[in-house]
């Protein structure tokens, strides 16, 4: 008989860092689709993958309107950023009713509208919500005839105006018709009118387009021969309801409040919030509640008021029309919310037009900031200031701020992008929007350092939870915070000459006492100095344990 000895390991278990380049963008896209859903957010990798989620077919992923989301998320890669979360709010401006003076496939809206041959639309496929669980759904037009077959050459020219609809799903015929034409008055032995012969489809609904828009000049019209994609029908906010749906819920995962439900988002932004404000569907009020609904959602994760980690940071853009300096610093008067918790850059970057390399465009600098922030950590560490940095993907900036006009704007929280001397342009500012008289968390690396030492100590303690809350279990929860925090204080990551001046832990009896335990709560107290000795920045962890009595 063999035996074996199985030695459990009760000693402390070692902190590792936790990720802190991961961003989250919410904003409008060019659609929404292979899985991705309105409103909620969705882990996207690279360009590649974003085109698969928020790209129609073949196309480069970018609006017709100028959403500020695609090339945000864009300039993010090109910065260096690996890993976002993206949440769309919709395929266009609220009310914004699909141009049907043009022929196109593909409408923002998730319309599919079908051109005709003498360049008029023609017809209007609505795919059945109900129907488009197991996937995108393929309209495939061609030739047919009127029943009876021709006998001669006018009739063969007549048969060119009716066609052969057929419905596929992933190789799958689900519905075929055949002998079409879009003319209504035309007797039913000779062919069908596509509306009446669609109606029992139960797939789709054909709206013909040119009944509701113009008159029919000539019969020859019908839809033109292709294979066409439909998914489903993306509904555009109203103007009444839009603000709330843009705030979303944190229970349902929608909106904003939806993707700070994302543990692993430790930088968020929301580029189209100032194409919303450009575009007059809110004014600069409801702008201003939006803000302040992220900084809270940020502050208010401290005390553990929503579930989710705490301390992520919010990147603010100036409006489009706050261009010159002065016009920036009375925003930010009006604005009146300060916060560790938020950063503001200025001015906007200019980049090339994604669809016309010719032509010039000016977008929010969240996107490529953001980048720049995740290409630090990766690079060189959380701790590192995100500053003094090229800004790839930049060709020119909204306003050339000179040295002066820096240093007042820096003053104020404001981190101003510059063209430097080599001509390159780089963001020289590392501040975040704190009370200007306050010095706690008054830079962007201290504060982002604290939330990476809080998030790391919370992610890597959750073996807790099982556990029995005694004293045996605080002395290895603060042995492993203990060498952790000494690990930061050797890199010099942490000010002190001693450990007791550079930090302290504290997880014992006096702050698990015996109404905790009932509560099945453990308590661990941390305090780091990351300014100057002996001023401390404390936080308080909280395990939720279920108790093996």
């Amino acid at each position: 008989m063999t035996l074996i000895y199985v030695e459990e390991d009760c000693g402390s278990r070692p902190i590792e860092w936790a990720n802190t380049a991961v961003a989250g963008f919410i904003g409008f896209t060019e659609d929404i689709r292979g899985g991705a859903e309105i409103s909620k957010p969705i882990l996207v990798k690279s360009w590649v993958q974003y085109l698969k989620y928020f790209a129609s077919p073949n196309s480069d992923g970018f609006t017709d309107f100028n959403a500020y989301l695609p090339l945000a998320v864009y300039g993010y890669f090109l910065n260096g950023g690996t890993r976002c979360w993206i949440t769309s709010i919709g395929t266009g401006l609220p009310e914004r009713l699909p141009d049907r003076s043009q022929p196109v496939q593909k409408q923002h809206s998730g319309v599919l509208v079908i051109p005709q041959c003498s360049g008029l639309p023609c017809l209007n496929p609505l795919l059945r919500p109900e129907k488009t669980a197991e996937g995108s759904i393929q309209i495939v037009i061609s030739d047919s005839t009127c029943v009876p077959p021709p006998t001669n050459d006018q009739e063969q020219i007549h048969n060119s105006h009716f066609f052969t609809l057929l419905l596929k799903r992933q190789g799958e015929v689900l519905e075929q018709y055949e002998h079409l034409t879009m003319d209504s008055t035309i007797q039913s032995q000779t062919a069908t009118y596509v509306v009446e012969a669609l109606e029992p489809s139960k797939y789709i609904t054909i709206q013909d387009i040119a009944q509701f828009n113009q008159p029919i000049l000539e019969v020859t019209t019908r839809p033109k021969n292709g294979e066409y994609e439909l998914y489903p029908f993306l509904p555009t906010a109203s103007y009444d309801r839009f603000a709330h749906e843009v705030e979303g819920d944190c229970y349902q995962g929608t909106g904003v409040r939806g993707i700070f439900t994302i543990d692993e988002i430790s930088i968020v932004a929301f580029p189209d919030l100032m194409r919303i404000y450009e575009a007059g569907i809110l004014d600069l009020d409801r702008v201003h509640s939006i803000m302040e609904l992220m900084v809270s959602m940020c502050e208010t994760s401290i005390s553990g008021d929503i579930f989710n980690l705490p301390r992520r940071m919010v990147l603010f853009d100036p409006p489009p029309d706050c261009v010159k300096p002065e016009k920036v610093v009375g925003w930010l008067e009006e604005f009146g919310s300060r916060s560790m918790f938020a950063a503001l850059y200025y001015p906007w970057i200019e980049v090339h037009h994604p669809r016309n390399k010719d032509l010039s465009i000016f977008v929010p600098p969240c996107g490529h900031t953001m980048g720049v922030w995740a290409s630090i950590d990766k690079r060189f560490g959380v701790y590192k200031a995100p500053t003094n940095v090229v800004t790839e993907g930049a060709i020119g900036l909204a306003y050339d701020v000179n040295f002066e006009e820096q240093e007042r704007l820096n003053s104020l929280g404001i981190n101003c992008i510059c063209k430097v001397p080599d001509q390159s342009i780089r963001i020289l500012g590392a501040r975040t929007l704190v009370e200007p008289n306050r010095t706690d968390g008054l830079y962007i690396s201290v504060q982002r350092l604290i939330s990476y030492i809080e998030k790391s100590i919370k992610l890597e303690t959750q073996w807790v939870v099982f556990e029995r809350n005694d004293y045996i279990l605080w002395e290895r929860v603060w042995r492993s915070t203990y060498k952790f925090l000494e690990r930061l204080w050797r890199a010099r990551l942490l000010v002190g000459e001693t450990r007791e001046e550079a930090f302290f832990v504290k997880c014992d009896a006096e702050n698990n006492t015996s109404e905790t335990i009932a509560l099945g709560h453990l308590y661990l107290d941390v305090g780091v100095a990351s300014v100057q000795p002996g001023e401390f920045a404390r936080f308080r962890i909280r395990q939720s344990l279920d108790l093996l009595l």
